[in-house]
């Protein structure tokens, strides 16, 4: 069946900044987020992915300030946060520079006290004894039923009402693959009557492309902390891409990150996970063919595990430490046509005789090309690119250096290094 929905134009390029507003400064507001919005943007973020601003349940609360994931109003504010008057100023600051707004909707399941338990009961799923419960073993949260039309228009008007009054740009969908399909065919075409949006999905699976333009590239993560313990080859790991590229839509995309909000708090930093590879793993989620994302306080970095339920502030510096590095990344995926999702272009392996320890590839698209070298070991690496794949005088996106590509030319990584360069 021909897929129903186009991404918007400007996802191509796009990247991603996730945002916690409650650990993003001492008063975990709007307004005070609303400080860094100059640096992001000098930076190269382009599209900000606010995790979820409603309102937080109190019965069964998590913590001492509960899950940003158990709303207990669809259409107002969280409280901490500020109020709608203090989102639509954000709103339209971000626009005014340039940002794209998305936010985080939780459609699978509400708080305990959200309002629907008391106006909408019928709303939930009930269980034999015809109390609300979760599926999921989470505690904090009940079960909606996509069984009732009248909740599923009610979700619909509730996610109009952000665009509507606030003019936001998308949606990050949580856990996506719970809600029923045919729900999301019916969110999109009407949210999209009012307005082109962006439709990200925390989800990997592909028959929910049919609605979203980007999901998750889960097991590219999984896989690649199995590989940095040893667990498996770097052949192996390259499947991953040839599987993606093989199976999932062409015209959608995956969602490449080695942080997020939930790796964060309960997996571990990308420091934890990926040691002295964080760096080089970084890189290839803004060249590979996708989208990038940066999760609050990576550009620090940040390597403490932030706390989900309660207050733990991230610790900004003047500058923080790895601006520059994100910064040549954004700029290259604004500035090079070559670099953006599949749908513009396709990665092309490059073989060297040191294929076990290295990616090798390039993008092109037109008259621009970007070659990329990764050493995914612990080891110093020397290698040669076979003539007939690029040529002819590059820039380092890092350093500025110029380099002139000829054959033989010999290459020289140190371990978990990288080399990216532009023509």
């Amino acid at each position: 069946m021909k897929r129903l929905f186009t991404p918007v134009a400007w996802s191509d390029h796009t990247n991603l900044y996730e945002v916690n507003i409650r650990q993003y400064t001492p008063e975990g507001t709007f307004d005070a987020f609303a400080k860094h919005l100059p640096r992001l943007r000098e930076m190269g973020v382009e599209t900000l992915w606010l995790m979820p601003i409603t309102p937080i349940s109190v019965e069964q609360r998590q913590g001492t300030l509960g899950s940003y994931y158990a709303c207990s109003d669809y259409t107002a504010i969280n409280p901490e946060f500020g109020t709608l008057d203090d989102f639509r100023e954000l709103v339209y600051a971000a626009h005014q520079m340039g940002f794209k707004i998305i936010i985080d909707w939780v459609a699978n399941h509400t708080g305990w006290d959200h309002i629907w338990t008391k106006t909408n009961p019928g709303f939930y799923k009930k269980n034999a004894e015809g109390k609300f419960y979760d599926n999921n073993n989470w505690h904090d949260v009940i079960d909606l039923n996509y069984y009732d039309a009248a909740m599923r228009r009610a979700m619909i008007e509730a996610m109009q009402f952000w665009v509507k009054e606030f003019d936001i740009d998308g949606f990050r969908c949580d856990m996506a693959h719970l809600i029923p399909l045919d729900f999301w065919r019916q969110a999109r075409t009407a949210l999209d009557s009012v307005k082109p949006l962006f439709w990200l999905a925390e989800t990997e699976d592909t028959h929910y492309l049919d609605v979203f333009d980007c999901c998750y590239a889960w097991q590219w993560m999984h896989d690649s902390q199995r590989y940095y313990k040893g667990e498996i080859s770097l052949y192996g790991l390259k499947d991953v891409l040839f599987r993606y590229q093989r199976e999932f839509p062409a015209i959608t995309s995956q969602l490449f990150f080695t942080a997020n909000h939930d790796e964060n708090s309960w997996n571990g930093t990308e420091y934890e996970k990926y040691g002295s590879a964080a760096k080089v793993f970084a890189v290839f989620s803004f060249v590979w063919s996708g989208l990038p994302l940066i999760y609050s306080g990576q550009e620090l970095p940040n390597k403490k595990r932030l706390k989900f339920f309660d207050k733990d502030i991230i610790e900004w510096k003047v500058k923080p430490e790895l601006h520059e590095f994100y910064k040549a990344l954004l700029q290259l995926r604004i500035n090079n046509g070559a670099i953006g999702t599949g749908r513009i272009s396709q990665p092309v392996f490059i073989p060297t005789h040191a294929d076990q320890y290295v990616f090798a590839f390039m993008r092109r698209y037109g008259a621009k090309e970007v070659l990329v070298i990764l050493n995914l070991s612990p080891n110093h690496v020397f290698l040669q690119l076979p003539d007939g794949y690029v040529h002819g005088i590059y820039t380092n996106i890092f350093t500025g250096a110029k380099l002139e590509i000829i054959p033989q030319l010999s290459f020289e990584l140190n371990a978990w290094d990288y080399l990216v360069v532009e023509k």
